[in-house]
């Protein structure tokens, strides 16, 4: 019996998957499934790698996928689920640090705070007029555990929240708009906090980013995928869009190299969740998963 590690991982993460359980690095033995694809029975991945459906279909014995992170779109579920194969994910655990992220993004372009520090390092003064955040109006496309998260912060700023979803969320008091479209034309500020995968691929499209228009700003915490990238990065470089915070990309690691002399852009790595506390967290949570599984066949969370 073995358990696989797809990809890298956290280092506390690692140490307890190579004294507890052994674990295969297939990062660097990428011969092993070839030899010993019958043996495997977990495989233990991240958000980013995931698992391939050519390496799902040489495991024959593969019981669970661990994801590091709370997306999965990176392996095919329903190829998963077709082979019996059960899938975990790590939420809850990184709403906080993401939501943060996503307002101090939300601010940090508005008030063009990282441009006004590279302003004040030249040796100049007179920085530009930004844009007041309170009391706007703010959108949120995608209102799961993240983007109710995402909210709840932003009522602190007096600001009225509206979103999107594939369908209302009970026991919330935000406007609930039919369409992305709709919603990017009533707000300020869009902020994207959907997930990722086919389903959600360009949803935020050309056409909802010129509904939301030359004063408005696109806030991206969810996946590269969601948004049309070449029509947000000419609508940003031809100041369609007033700004954007942007957390994630189509390619990554690769930006788009056309915003990265843009002022009103503010750019971070895919670090939403990057916080010591969380990352160990997420760690704690997909052990507890592995460790489950392979005492009864059940995962502490699985993906529904």
């Amino acid at each position: 019996m073995s358990v696989l590690q797809v990809c890298p991982l956290l280092p506390s993460v690692e140490r307890a998957l190579t004294e507890g359980y052994q674990a295969v690095r297939l990062f660097e033995r990428p011969g092993f499934l070839a030899a010993h694809g019958d043996e495997v029975v977990a495989a233990v991945t991240s958000s980013r790698f995931g698992v391939t459906n050519e390496q799902l279909d040489a495991m024959p014995k593969l019981g669970a996928i661990v994801h590091f992170g709370v997306g999965y779109e990176t392996t095919d579920l329903a190829h998963a689920r077709a082979r019996g194969v059960v899938v975990s994910n790590t939420p809850d655990v990184l709403n906080d640090c993401v939501a943060d992220l996503a307002v101090g993004g939300l601010i940090d372009a508005m008030r063009r705070l990282s441009a006004a520090d590279r302003f004040v390092r030249r040796g100049e003064w007179n920085h530009p007029l930004a844009t007041k955040v309170s009391g706007k109006q703010v959108g949120i496309l995608g209102l799961g555990r993240i983007g109710r998260a995402i909210a709840r912060r932003l009522e602190g700023f007096d600001m009225k929240i509206s979103y999107h979803s594939r369908t209302p969320v009970g026991g919330v008091s935000y406007q609930y708009v039919p369409s992305p479209v709709a919603l990017a034309a009533e707000v300020d500020v869009l902020v994207v906090a959907t997930a990722g995968g086919p389903a959600t691929a360009g949803l935020v499209s050309a056409e909802v980013l010129d509904a939301l228009g030359p004063a408005g700003y696109l806030v991206n915490i969810a996946r590269g995928s969601v948004v049309d990238e070449p029509a947000m990065v000419a609508a940003l470089v031809e100041g369609r869009l007033a700004g954007a915070a942007l957390d994630v990309y189509a390619d990554e690691p690769n930006v788009p190299p056309e915003l990265l002399d843009v002022d009103s852009v503010v750019l971070f790595p895919h670090i939403a969740s990057a916080t010591h506390e969380t990352r160990e967290a997420m760690g704690e949570l997909a052990l507890r998963n592995l460790r489950q599984f392979l005492t009864d066949r059940t995962l502490v969370t699985p993906v529904e």
